[in-house]
């Protein structure tokens, strides 16, 4: 595990990203594949079958993609088996890739072990708030109306995502001015700039998705930056 590399890239900022459709879903757990190669597992609740639903969703993602790492959201998960904690606990901790651990105030029960069992072991990095009993290594602060909104589609811009976004944005770069070579083309044409030999204008390529929800955001770019520095051997 990376474990040496997890506190270099504690302060690291969201990036951007993209959706698979590649999803493993269960009854304990959602799975797909973000930024075309980091696993995503949402677990709904740690019970009895949570390790080997795990073991399948992560198969059926490998299966297709060259997985560089795995974000464990936990947030809004409970569960009363402490044994299944245990057992999906060590199943991370045999692993060679980075770990990114997502939890919330509404974390608790057997979830909440895992995340704490998880960060003492120093097998993943904790992010986003802090539970009853465990304080994040990175916190993200977000209401509690878009933090639902947010894990129900990380996709989907809210007032807070977006004010955020803007706001790092500027205190980071200097302003760009990104008018596509397409769209400058058309301007001319307007203009009656175009000549006969000027190629037609090529239609502009749509916006990549960008990922709204900071906490998962921040774990993705941690996996990204530790895959760089440490290539997993798995």
């Amino acid at each position: 595990m990376t474990r040496c590399f997890l506190s270099l890239f504690a302060g690291l900022l969201a990036a951007g990203g993209g959706l698979r459709a590649d999803t493993a879903d269960s009854a304990l757990i959602k799975a797909a594949v973000v930024e075309s190669n980091v696993a995503y597992l949402r677990v709904n609740e740690v019970a009895e079958k949570l390790t080997p639903e795990i073991r399948t969703a992560q198969h059926a993602l490998t299966a297709t993609n060259q997985i560089i790492g795995t974000v464990l959201d936990l947030r809004f998960a409970d569960g009363n088996d402490l044994a299944a904690a245990k057992a999906a606990a060590a199943l991370f901790a045999s692993r060679k890739q980075p770990l990114a651990i997502l939890v919330n105030s509404q974390t608790r029960g057997a979830a909440a072990a895992l995340a704490t069992t998880l960060r003492e072991s120093r097998d993943g990095l904790v992010f986003g708030s802090a539970t009853a009993d465990l304080k994040p290594d990175i916190m993200v602060t977000v209401t509690a109306q878009d933090e639902r909104a947010l894990f129900k589609n990380p996709y989907e811009a809210t007032a807070q995502s977006v004010t955020n976004a803007t706001a790092a944005t500027n205190s980071f770069s200097p302003f760009i001015d990104h008018t596509s070579e397409a769209d400058l083309v058309r301007s001319k044409i307007k203009d009656g700039e175009q000549d006969e030999d000027s190629p037609p204008a090529q239609p502009s390529e749509p916006q990549k998705p960008f990922i709204h929800d900071p906490v998962l955001a921040r774990a993705v770019d941690l996996i990204k930056a530790l895959a760089v520095v440490h290539p997993s051997r798995s």
